[in-house]
């Protein structure tokens, strides 16, 4: 079983997530860790759970999700993946990083890049690959088939969707992602979106008005 821990991060409240199975191994997602509240938070949960980070994801690559790449990498020694679409995303933060008022320190770049499809190990468990473009053009969800959830980043929200008006953003594309890829899924599998409170798959079905 993966036991699923979430920290709320830096001035946009994006989602952090570090998965951990009984093995003691686990998986950090999206680290948003911005101050030095928000990085000890993380450690300390890591250390008085006796977790061992194994691998870096990043869902996608805007600010609000890989503020905290360096120091995980710093920390842990492990470089993000992703998927080579996000690539130009990373490499533009620094860039437009001071206008929005962070003092970015830099992602390491991938060694490892991640594909459309397949499975990401670690522990005992593993984790589904599921590429939902469209809010950013090489956006990754990662689904757990056994434990009934996915790590959804910024495609669906309780309510709502991922916006689409910043570089990369494509309305129909996200649309389509989330009808063909997401809405693929069953009912009862649970979204921890990379922001707001989490939902079900069954309950946007029914209730979200830009699928509807």
């Amino acid at each position: 079983m993966i036991f699923v821990q979430h920290f709320t991060h830096n001035p946009y409240q994006e989602n952090t997530y570090i998965l951990y199975d009984d093995t003691l191994q686990c998986v950090i997602i999206d680290p948003g860790m911005y101050t030095s509240a928000e990085q000890n938070a993380v450690v300390n949960f890591i250390k008085q759970n006796k977790l061992v980070p194994q691998l870096l994801l990043n869902t996608h690559c805007h600010i609000d999700h890989v503020l905290g790449n360096k120091f995980i990498f710093d920390t842990y020694g492990l470089k993000p993946q992703l998927h080579k679409n996000e690539l130009q995303l990373l490499e533009a933060v620094p860039a437009y990083a001071p206008q929005q008022g962070f003092n970015y320190e830099l992602s390491p770049l991938p060694e490892v890049l991640l594909p459309q499809s397949g499975l990401i190990k670690f522990g005992n468990s593993q984790l589904e690959i599921i590429f939902a473009p469209g809010h950013s053009p090489g956006h990754l969800c990662f689904y757990s088939t056994a434990d009934a959830f996915l790590i959804g980043g910024d495609v669906l929200f309780y309510g709502s969707i991922g916006r689409t008006d910043l570089p990369g953003g494509n309305h129909a594309q996200l649309i389509n992602s989330i009808k063909t890829n997401l809405m693929a899924l069953p009912n009862n599998v649970v979204v921890y979106a990379g922001h707001g409170k989490h939902t079900t798959i069954g309950f946007e079905r029914l209730n979200n008005p830009y699928l509807n």
